[in-house]
């Protein structure tokens, strides 16, 4: 049985790729520090023999007992509510983090693959966004410590596969939505869906015609994996290319939930990206990959998430003042 370390994997993307690595026969090794994550997200994996996990910080030495085939890296804060609260941890966890995961590599002689994101572009002056485009980010803005933790995380990933030889692959991962998203971690999605669950006004920030791009997380997942077994090393875009704007996307949510609540105007946050849409003419060659799932459709599974969370659950981000949607 192969086996397979997956950081961050309590967390929403992490717990989906456990899910899909052990019903594919592998022994998994899930490691996450919960800062983020929540142990909820895997506690049906506990019981089985082929999952194990540690609680630990990867920016701290990581030592992973015999052999080991593959490791994806998806440990980071991923949202705007959180790396503005912890930015010297999501520096660190991009940075020094990336660097432990990249030397275990080396030491296994295992492929690894690390979760850059699509904030690598910045606020993109090019559209959509293609993987040979550099980007244009504020280093010292807001987003700097996040968006700067990922460009770090990519160049030192590619110094590895370069000087060591490293088996390595990156993925760009564009807005991605599903269950087990936390209804308060600042996200358009969760924070639309829990407004209007909770019976309040859905908050757009400027106009609402910046624009983001959602991709089902079954099909994400899929992106990932095929590009894991691919012979290509360098950043690959996953996302869906189906682009809408906020406002839009508002009295979407507004029709799906059936509620009246009406959409109230906030000031543009600085640097918030107005325009999100990927590029995947590459991984439509490589991976033979594309989206599969339309929004209608995941949204109705999502809604379905989230009316199942308890009262508590449901109002506990009442209240949050969310300054951007990532």
């Amino acid at each position: 049985m192969k086996k397979v370390l997956i950081t961050g994997a309590a967390g929403f993307l992490g717990s989906h790729l456990c899910d899909r690595f052990i019903n594919e026969g592998y022994h998994v090794i899930g490691m996450d520090n919960l800062i983020t994550g929540d142990l909820k997200n895997i506690e049906h994996l506990f019981k089985l023999k082929n999952f194990e996990f540690y609680n630990h910080d990867v920016s701290k030495f990581i030592h992973v007992p015999g052999n080991l085939d593959y490791i994806l890296h998806f440990a980071s804060p991923a949202s705007p509510i959180d790396y503005l609260k912890i930015p010297i941890q999501t520096l660190k966890v991009g940075s020094l983090g990336t660097h432990n995961l990249l030397g275990l590599a080396k030491e296994k002689n295992a492929r690894i693959l690390i979760a850059s994101t699509s904030e690598v572009y910045g606020d993109p002056l090019v559209h959509p966004q293609t993987e040979d485009y550099y980007g244009n980010v504020n280093t010292i803005g807001p987003r700097g410590v996040y968006d700067e933790a990922k460009r770090f995380q990519e160049s030192i990933t590619m110094a590895y596969h370069t000087y060591h030889k490293v088996e390595t692959r990156i993925v760009r991962i564009f807005n991605t939505y599903g269950p087990r998203m936390r209804l308060n971690d600042g996200r358009v999605v969760p924070a639309f869906i829990g407004q209007a669950l909770r019976g309040e006004d859905l908050t757009v920030f400027g106009e609402g015609l910046q624009t983001r791009s959602f991709c089902y997380v079954d099909d994400l997942i899929e992106g990932i994996y095929r590009l894991l077994f691919s012979d290509y090393v360098y950043p690959v875009n996953i996302g869906n290319p189906n682009e809408i704007t906020i406002k839009d996307f508002a009295e979407e949510i507004i029709r799906l939930t059936g509620t009246e609540q009406k959409v109230i105007y906030k000031p543009l946050p600085v640097n918030d990206p107005l325009q999100r849409q990927p590029d995947i003419s590459r991984a439509k060659e490589i991976l033979k990959w594309q989206p599969q799932i339309d929004r209608s459709e995941g949204m109705k599974r999502t809604l379905e998430y989230f009316k199942g969370l308890s009262h508590e659950e449901l109002y506990r981000s009442e209240h949050k003042d969310f300054s951007s949607y990532s």
